[in-house]
């Protein structure tokens, strides 16, 4: 897998769908968001085909601000969550993961610039000026270990008929199961904040 990694979404679909290519152009994932569930379920697979599972994410509770999202294997293992911090959120996205089935989290995802949600959210409810906001506003959101190094960035990119986003590895040291939680955590948050631009 060579990075940058694109993450890209069409805005208008019944049914929320991201595909992830590496900088070869190789499709690396394919998302497919199950409609018509009480509890978010979204499925990731190695291409459109659907043919080969790679994970499944689940929210542990029915809409709610401070809700978990968990990582699973395939045959039921865990990988890892993720959960948004409520109140926090409001302002400036804020989330967390964590790696595997421990409990302490491994990782904060924070937006760095707050007017880039605040001008998106200001401006995406005036008709017409509303439609722009795509190209107007792109937020970042970093991953951070605990000691404050960085460990990713995502990107928003500037796009009209679909959301397109480009995910940076910050360290090298990442080990593979922090960089598949911290895949699938952008993933989540992607799907949680895609009415932005």
């Amino acid at each position: 897998m060579q990075y940058p990694l694109t993450l890209s979404f069409k805005l208008i679909a019944l049914a929320p769908q991201v595909t992830i290519t590496d900088a070869g152009g190789e499709t690396i994932f394919y998302v497919k968001q199950k409609l018509f569930k009480l509890k978010e379920h979204v499925q990731i697979f190695t291409d459109a085909t659907r043919a080969t599972p790679l994970a499944d994410i689940k929210a542990n509770k029915v809409i709610d601000w401070s809700a978990r999202y968990n990582f699973t294997s395939p045959d039921g293992s865990a990988l890892g969550s993720v959960g948004r911090k409520g109140m926090r959120s409001l302002f400036k996205a804020h989330y967390e993961t964590f790696v595997g089935a421990d409990e302490s989290h491994d990782f904060d995802i924070q937006e760095e610039n707050a007017l880039a949600k605040i001008g998106d959210s200001v401006f995406g409810s005036i008709p017409v000026l509303g439609m722009l906001t795509g190209y107007l506003f792109h937020p970042k959101y970093l991953a951070t270990r605990s000691n404050r190094t960085q460990a990713m960035r995502l990107t928003k990119q500037p796009a009209m008929w679909e959301g397109r986003f480009i995910m940076e590895k910050l360290d090298d040291s990442l080990t593979s199961e922090e960089e598949l939680s911290l895949m699938l955590s952008y993933l989540m948050l992607v799907m949680l904040e895609r009415s932005r631009g």
